[in-house]
């Protein structure tokens, strides 16, 4: 073949070309290879590869380990300002003495593929999570209330059933199981909701203020009052709703208060003669027993009956198992997104935090996501850097790993973190303490051990 067409094969070829001579110096590329790595070849031909990798032209070299070797090697490599993924396959031509004349290296950009792998992953995880799903978005994605159990969609139908009347209604369950998003659906569907929704905490504000921020007071009703007065947040959310959260708080004297203004829908300021018509709609919200507060003499029956027209019991999170993965896709990917990081619970990760009780239900769920997506540095989320009490779920099955397999676990999440901390491999590859070849080697075992496993599933 004339070395003139076998040029202009080269040079059409869709795939990149690359060539090095034994010593690695670069001797030819070709124009598909340029576009890929948007350099030019005069940028390039006549350098050494390793120069070239300490430039960032690309992240590690092919040929040099073909060259060490002294066989094919096939890798993923990125390349270029713009880091493109490629698979490269080096392929060693051997002189007639056994020595390495040259290496040809085929290259493909597999970016395109790579992020189609990535959607097509993700259409699949929201596929799953979308299946007996149900999602409201309240102001705003923090605010959406995601379920597929029985016990929630039950929930939600009664809200959709009560919500356009002004009835009071009661939200009971434990601390952290979602009271608040409930009452916030409550107001959602209600005829109030372009009025006010104000959310009082019986429990958070201390007693003696309690009364003049609910009722509000007249100028000079007493001594360090506002010279103008004060209007009330009961006054406030006229026309709309009031959520009195942790409603078995409030004190005896200002329960008395409360019912008047609910029987008279009237409300009186401190230190005012005039009533004011009031219209406004009750949800109040508790942990406690307020039956039991009642019996105790803790809380008037008669206002307990007053709230509690539609009374709507929110189960905490261990008796709506079937929620629990839904909560953590939600949480996990709002937290990705709101602080811009790219970040992948492993499906062991995602098991254990399934299968974990929540005694502090949504909340705890919550605040766990968040502490995972901000607080661990590597990319990849394993079972070792979930809080000790969840991960300790997994202890037992742990002390059944054998020395090496407890070593190999160890070995990768420091492998990982590196690699996250540094813009090549082979940079972490300096900052361990190991050759690039080895942490090469030890990348592509463990990467030979999750296909295996993956086909094995």
């Amino acid at each position: 073949m004339e070395a003139s067409l076998l040029t202009s094969i080269i040079e059409h070829s869709i795939d990149g070309i690359y060539v090095v001579d034994g010593n690695g110096i670069t001797v030819l590329l070709n124009a598909a290879y340029e576009d890929m790595i948007g350099y030019r070849r005069e940028q390039m031909v006549g350098r050494h590869v390793a120069e070239l990798a300490r430039e960032g032209f690309f992240d590690q070299s092919v040929s040099l380990l073909v060259l060490e070797q002294k066989k094919s090697v096939t890798m993923v490599q990125k390349i270029g300002g713009q880091k493109k993924d490629v698979l490269v396959t080096g392929n060693p031509v051997f002189a007639a003495d056994g020595s390495i004349q040259l290496v040809v290296i085929s290259v493909r950009d597999i970016t395109y593929l790579n992020e189609l792998k990535r959607e097509l992953k993700k259409a699949k995880t929201i596929f799953q999570m979308q299946n007996h799903r149900y999602a409201v978005e309240i102001d705003g994605a923090e605010q959406q209330i995601v379920f597929q159990s029985q016990k929630m969609m039950r929930i939600y139908e009664k809200v959709q059933q009560v919500a356009p009347y002004p009835t009071g209604i009661l939200l009971t369950g434990p601390s952290g199981a979602g009271k608040e998003v409930i009452a916030n659906l409550v107001h959602h569907y209600s005829k109030r909701e372009q009025q006010p929704f104000i959310k009082v905490n019986c429990g958070a504000i201390p007693e003696a203020l309690l009364e003049s921020e609910l009722f509000g007071y007249e100028k000079g009703a007493f001594t360090g009052a506002n010279r103008e007065g004060k209007i009330g947040l009961l006054e406030l959310a006229d026309g709309g709703t009031v959520m009195l959260d942790e409603v078995g708080e409030m004190p005896m004297a200002i329960q008395v208060k409360l019912l008047r203004v609910i029987q008279e829908k009237q409300i009186m300021r401190i230190g005012g003669i005039k009533p004011r018509s009031l219209d406004i709609r009750i949800i109040s919200a508790t942990n406690q027993n307020l039956r039991e507060l009642v019996r105790a003499g803790k809380f008037r029956e008669d206002l307990y009956y007053r709230l509690n027209v539609v009374e709507i019991q929110i189960p905490p999170l261990e008796e709506r198992q079937d929620d629990v993965p839904l909560l953590v896709h939600h949480f996990f990917s709002f937290f990705c997104k709101q602080y811009k990081v790219d970040k992948q619970l492993s499906d062991q990760a995602r098991e254990l935090l399934n299968s974990y009780h929540w005694p502090g239900n949504v909340r705890e769920l919550r605040n766990t996501m968040e502490n995972l997506v901000v607080s661990i540095p590597s990319s990849l989320i394993e079972p070792y850097d979930l809080p000790p009490h969840i991960f300790d779920q997994e202890r037992e099955e742990f002390r059944s790993f054998s020395l090496k397999e407890r070593v190999e676990q160890f070995e990768h999440r420091i492998i990982q973190e590196a690699i996250g901390r540094h813009a090549s491999i082979r940079q972490a590859a300096l900052q361990l303490g190991v050759d690039h070849s080895t942490l090469l080697k030890k990348m592509k075992r463990r990467i030979g051990k999750t296909k295996r496993a993956d086909h094995d599933l």
